[in-house]
């Protein structure tokens, strides 16, 4: 993070009140950790529902803070304290003024990406591509909140040429809270699907809360969406902006064309790229695509991005390991992503097909719903073997004990039958090992 502002800029941006220090000391960046605040640095004491960093400014201090911002309300400037203080209504409110101020002081070109499902691979896809043609900025997937993306953006320079964000979120109005700070050029929505219902309730509220990225669009920007997806359709008519659509659907401004090869139509062109992808990853690749066209960027860079981009681990992840082909898809889970995951283990040719698959969480009152379809999709992709773990995956099992064609077992805890599936791993196959981010079952993995 190299901001270069005085402390009276950055207590203007904020619309704070500086206390102390010299107005014209540069600050270059913000921690929020108090742990790692070292001589020197800035300390930004946010505050939310269960804490207040506030009580950590004493300590913060004594390590050598120079610059500390805190809510005013309720709070006194120690007596004696050497460093300058910036009071503002609202830490995170201040923090994340000041990062739109940052981005929109910039030159770079930005594109913001959201979707229940493949948005980090194709951040991932869009930044190889983009890397071709300059500089690119790109945040990590757990910076994709309200508090990770300001801190994405204010590390934005002036050699950056392009930036691509992808913004998360588990509550309505959380698109709207971090793609207007982000002021997208290009905004991409890869689906609209079952994650985070204990919050959003119902798929309408999904679209709704992804499409909040749409009203924040630069002047001019772009809207790439999935043509493919019965929801995002929809904004063939509802959108009256600038748009690309992309998709295997034959209208689609990007047309996937089934080949074993990437490879797609735009314009009435046909354009082959010698990459091999999965279904799901050419979804993702024509979003990426999509987005590179609506920067202005050609097929080249296109293609040369493509040819480079790796794939991120634990997202279907594949591996060989005492002669079993594992596929590692640890990062997170969610119905849509669980069923692409089982059809791409139903393709297998190795057997025995073995599915290790812990809980999908925050699904709400559709959890039952959805963890008992996991068991007709383990039957339809003939998988012979399911281990199970987690309290929802046993709506799935319930179903599955008594099912002909599959040896299932379950426990609360995966330590349980882990001796079980180590016996069965004896006789090699192909295990497909698939859980949310919470459940940690990349151990599995490391255990075996």
């Amino acid at each position: 993070m190299k901001l270069n502002l005085t402390l009276r800029k950055i207590a203007e941006v904020m619309e704070g009140k500086l206390v102390g220090g010299d107005p014209s000391q540069v600050v270059q960046s913000f921690v929020t950790d108090s742990r790692v605040v070292a001589p020197g640095d800035a300390f930004i004491a946010l505050k939310g529902a269960n804490y207040d960093a506030r009580q950590f400014i004493p300590q913060v201090l004594k390590q050598g803070a120079s610059v500390v911002v805190a809510e005013e309300k309720g709070f006194t400037v120690p007596s004696g304290a050497k460093a300058a203080f910036i009071l503002v209504k609202n830490p995170l409110v201040a923090l994340q003024t000041l990062a739109k101020y940052h981005r929109l002081n910039s030159t770079l070109k930005i594109v913001a990406i959201t979707g229940s499902n493949g948005k980090s691979t194709t951040k991932q896809m869009l930044r190889a591509i983009c890397q071709t043609a300059g500089e690119t900025i790109a945040n990590m997937g757990n910076f994709n909140n309200q508090f990770g993306v300001p801190f994405s953006l204010l590390e934005i320079q002036p050699k950056h040429k392009f930036g691509v964000f992808e913004l998360g979120a588990s509550h309505p109005g959380d698109i709207a809270e971090t793609a207007c700070l982000a002021v997208p050029d290009v905004a991409v929505i890869t689906n609209v699907g079952a994650a985070h219902l204990e919050f959003f309730h119902d798929l309408e509220t999904v679209y709704k809360t992804k499409t909040e990225i749409a009203a924040c669009l630069n002047c001019g920007g772009t809207l790439v969406y999935n043509a493919d997806d019965a929801y995002l359709s929809r904004l063939k008519t509802e959108f009256k902006g600038k748009s690309i659509s992309f998709g295997f659907t034959p209208g689609a401004d990007v047309q996937i064309l089934e080949t074993a090869d990437f490879s797609f139509t735009y314009k009435g062109e046909a354009y082959v790229l010698p990459i091999r992808l999965e279904r799901h990853d050419k979804l993702n690749a024509a979003a990426a695509t999509a987005a590179a066209i609506s920067l202005g960027l050609y097929m080249d860079n296109i293609k040369q991005g493509l040819a480079h981009f790796m794939p991120m681990p634990m997202r279907l992840e594949r591996s060989v390991k005492n002669g079993v082909h594992f596929i590692l898809d640890c990062y997170n889970a969610n119905p849509a992503s669980m069923k692409n995951a089982l059809e791409i283990l139903g393709r297998e040719k190795d057997s025995p097909r073995i599915a290790v698959l812990g809980d999908m969480k925050e699904l709400g009152e559709s959890s039952k719903e959805y963890h008992r379809l996991v068991a007709r999709q383990l039957l339809d992709n003939r998988v012979e073997y399911a281990f199970l773990a987690g309290p929802e995956m046993r709506y799935a099992y319930e179903i599955l004990k008594t099912a002909p064609g599959i040896k299932a077992h379950y426990a609360l805890q995966a330590t349980d039958w882990l001796d079980t599936l180590k016996k069965v791993l004896t006789g090699g196959g192909t295990c497909l090992i698939k859980a949310s981010r919470s459940m940690q079952f990349e151990t599995i993995f490391k255990e075996i």
